[in-house]
């Protein structure tokens, strides 16, 4: 499917995760201790916990693991969609290793332009994906644009620890540790996704602090809109209901 023209946001999320797929999800997990796999699960629950949807969209899909659990804790057709085709290709080698081509589709696009119908998925999730738009608030309109009355939405993204004493050790694990593992266990190119992912954090929550973004999920159609902060403060998920239903 051809994507219409990139923002200078999308384009840098390209170039910057083109060189990882091979070894994504092993190295998220390492670089995570192992939080990434936790935050996904309590995400998803959202989606489990609400009625059973038939469609889920899962944006910012990556190699597709979130996608592959959605399919199977609720047996629904998943749709996962991303910037980056070498991602979606490690992603689809995922899908048939687990034997799942019948529940999962992937869809090379773009979140600030989605190729559905309005209200067309029972939900959506979407993951590490606020950083690399330029423009949030568009995205969350769209996003819920596609899902129906009454569907649920769920995210996950990374966050910056509320608590003083812990956001002082976040810094220097993001600053120090994060980009030094990245390189041993990962080679150069994650080496600077390590250096990169501390700054670019911090940076998007001066912009887009916690409370600006449930405004921005409410201004987008979304209510009962809730969060919880993860691990003393690194990951952050949100979930909320889509008006009118």
């Amino acid at each position: 499917m051809q994507m219409s023209a990139l923002d200078h946001r999308n384009s840098f999320a390209q170039q910057l995760f083109a060189p990882l797929p091979a070894r994504y999800d092993r190295l998220a997990e390492v670089l995570s201790f192992g939080q990434n796999g936790r935050w996904r699960r309590a995400m998803v629950d959202r989606i489990v916990a609400a009625h059973p949807p038939a469609v889920v969209l899962d944006v910012a899909a990556g190699t597709a693991g979130v996608s592959l659990q959605i399919a199977r804790r609720t047996g629904a057709r998943v749709v996962g969609l991303d910037l980056s085709r070498p991602m979606l290709t490690q992603g689809a080698r995922n899908v048939t290793a687990a034997g799942a081509n019948n529940l999962v589709t992937l869809v090379n696009a773009r979140a600030e332009r989605l190729p559905f119908a309005d209200a067309s998925v029972d939900a959506l999730t979407f993951t590490y994906l606020l950083r690399y738009v330029s423009d949030p608030q568009a995205v969350l309109a769209e996003l819920a644009r596609v899902v129906r009355p009454g569907g649920t939405v769920a995210s996950l993204e990374f966050n910056v620890p509320p608590s003083a004493f812990w956001r002082f050790w976040w810094h220097g694990y993001t600053r120090l540790v994060l980009p030094l593992g990245g390189l041993i266990t990962g080679g150069r190119e994650w080496y600077e996704v390590g250096r990169f992912l501390g700054p670019s954090i911090s940076g998007h929550y001066r912009r887009f602090p916690i409370d600006w973004t449930v405004r921005a999920w409410q201004q987008a159609g979304l209510h009962d809109v809730g969060y919880a902060v993860m691990s003393l403060g690194g990951g952050l998920v949100m979930w909320g209901t889509r008006a009118g239903g």
